[in-house]
């Protein structure tokens, strides 16, 4: 039920979103995801992948080998990045936003300096409101809490919308059920 109020609250602010039931298959549609959409040893084509528990018990290795895929994260590689990839604790089913922990500064930039961001999250980090978040969340433990509903977008006086001016222009969620996160 929440899984499928989040998809809709998130859709509609233009946010693409995808479940998979296992670390293996959501793995496996990101790697085709990247390769459909050009990622390639260039840096304005490469992605950027923040450090987080979704890639314990991976083979980095085979990851690494992947042309244009890479985990050093900087501020200069990320404002030229392509995709940045990025896990997400927590999901708000009520306005279909994405929040995070995100102290650590390559999260910040890896979801907000590339052009794709592509959010990694536990179908178990899925809350119902920001109530039930601000519950689980202490000041004292998460001294950057980010919050992101669907892509970045602007309007000027005139009304006149435009999509990622002030951070990512696409945003791909993808929820993963056996992954149990940090929450």
């Amino acid at each position: 039920m929440l899984y499928e109020q989040f998809k809709v609250r998130a859709e509609g602010v233009s946010a693409e979103v995808y479940r998979y039931a296992t670390k293996i298959e959501a793995l496996d549609y990101l790697i085709r995801f990247l390769r459909k959409e050009g990622l390639a040893e260039t840096p304005e084509a490469s992605a950027l992948w923040a450090e987080g528990s979704f890639l314990d018990g991976m083979e980095r290795n085979q990851l690494a080998a992947i042309a244009g895929l890479k985990f050093d994260v900087t501020r200069e590689s990320a404002a030229t990045a392509r995709f940045g990839i990025s896990q997400m604790e927590w999901a708000l089913a009520d306005t279909g936003s994405l929040a995070q922990n995100s102290t650590a500064i390559a999260q910040r930039l890896v979801s907000s300096l590339s052009t794709i961001h592509i959010a990694l999250v536990p179908t178990s980090g899925i809350l119902p409101d920001m109530p039930t978040l601000l519950a689980k969340v202490h000041p004292r433990d998460c001294a950057y809490l980010a919050m992101i509903t669907g892509p970045s977008r602007t309007a000027d006086i005139e009304r006149v919308l435009t999509i990622g001016v002030h951070g990512p222009e696409r945003l791909i969620i993808i929820f993963v059920d056996e992954w149990g996160g940090n929450n």
